[in-house]
């Protein structure tokens, strides 16, 4: 009997561990490119994580003004130190798929993007129109 039992458990384990139930992998190509890819990330954003200062100061001044020239400087020295330790930890961790599937660690990826978009509306410029109610 307990042999039987021996049996059809290797019977079973051998049926599910086929590689017909496996699922399949990406491309050796895929990965290496992946990799290639975060690895430039990674140094790119570490060579160029000073430029965070003067973006941050334009975009806190077109976006709030005149208290941007004093906060803009201060973010823009955080975003740096931010976008250096993001780019230091991809170039070193590169063959690590994480996070996600070599997905980047910062948004936006690179310090070039993200200029485009209004990012906060400034304070007491609100354009809300005042919503009429019934009986008016």
């Amino acid at each position: 009997m307990r042999t039987k039992l021996t049996l059809l458990s290797l019977l079973l384990l051998m049926v599910f561990a086929t590689s017909s139930f496996a699922l399949e992998g990406q491309q050796p190509e895929a990965v290496a490119e992946k990799m290639a890819f975060k690895l430039v990330r990674g140094v790119t954003n570490t060579v160029t994580s000073v430029v965070e200062v003067p973006k941050q100061s334009y975009l806190m001044v077109r976006d709030r003004g005149a208290i941007g020239y004093v906060v803009g400087p201060l973010k823009g020295a955080g975003m740096a130190f931010y976008r250096l330790f993001t780019g230091l930890t991809e170039t070193v961790f590169f063959a690590v798929p994480q996070p996600g599937y070599y997905d980047p660690l910062i948004t936006p990826e690179f310090v070039w993007q993200g200029w485009d978009e209004k990012r906060v509306e400034p304070r007491g410029q609100s354009e809300a129109q005042p919503v009429p109610t019934k009986g008016e």
